[in-house]
């Protein structure tokens, strides 16, 4: 089992591997390995598909913590942005088919931060503030995505007024959205509970 700093700061990946930069490089590109993979589960969409970038995004915040969570992400969008297809639909750069929604994968950095924030003070323990966690968390990609969506159908010369944004941005997710809060919100506190059984 990992040593942590502060027992109240360890994160999944601290009690299932010990810390190390090496261990840390390999979780955070791990991390940006999940998103990709999980971008990969779409419902094909314009402007915003629905993926499971989401889900994983939350999972790695969660196991990862907020640093390392964070730059999970962070290195998502550089890969992605640099030409490595890790984008839905394997696609990468700023062409059409992402530039709309562009400004959620901005978003799954500080989400990833504040379900990796929340983490480290054992919110993903107990069901509960899980719950509550991860629904905050999953909350977060929409304070970026929307406003940036709003501004690339702008500049497209397309529909941009409040309804329309919403209808596109955030309407279509609202099912999607529960369902992916409620499996990350039951997968830690379950992973949580199998660890300290197999600890016994």
């Amino acid at each position: 089992m990992t040593i942590a700093a502060s027992p109240s700061r360890t994160v999944l990946a601290d009690a299932l591997v010990r810390r190390g930069w090496l261990t840390d490089s390999l979780l955070v590109v791990g991390g940006t390995a999940l998103v990709a993979l999980l971008a990969q589960v779409q419902v094909p969409m314009w402007p915003v598909p629905i993926t499971g970038q989401t889900l994983a995004v939350v999972l790695v915040g969660a196991t990862l913590g907020t640093w390392r969570g964070a730059a999970a992400l962070a290195l998502y969008l550089v890969a992605g942005v640099a030409g490595a297809p890790v984008f839905t639909g394997w696609s990468h750069g700023l062409g059409s088919d992402v530039i709309t929604s562009f400004g959620f994968v901005i978003g799954f950095i500080p989400a990833a931060a504040l379900i990796g924030w929340l983490s480290e003070r054992r919110w993903d323990r107990r069901p509960l503030l899980a719950v509550v966690g991860f629904g905050l968390a999953g909350l977060v990609p929409f304070l970026f995505g929307v406003p940036w969506l709003a501004a690339a159908l702008a500049a497209m010369g397309a529909p941009h007024d409040l309804a329309t944004v919403l209808n596109y941005g955030v309407t279509p997710f609202i099912v999607g959205g529960i369902v992916k809060w409620a499996i990350a919100a039951a997968l830690l506190p379950a992973a949580w509970k199998a660890l300290r059984a197999s600890q016994r």
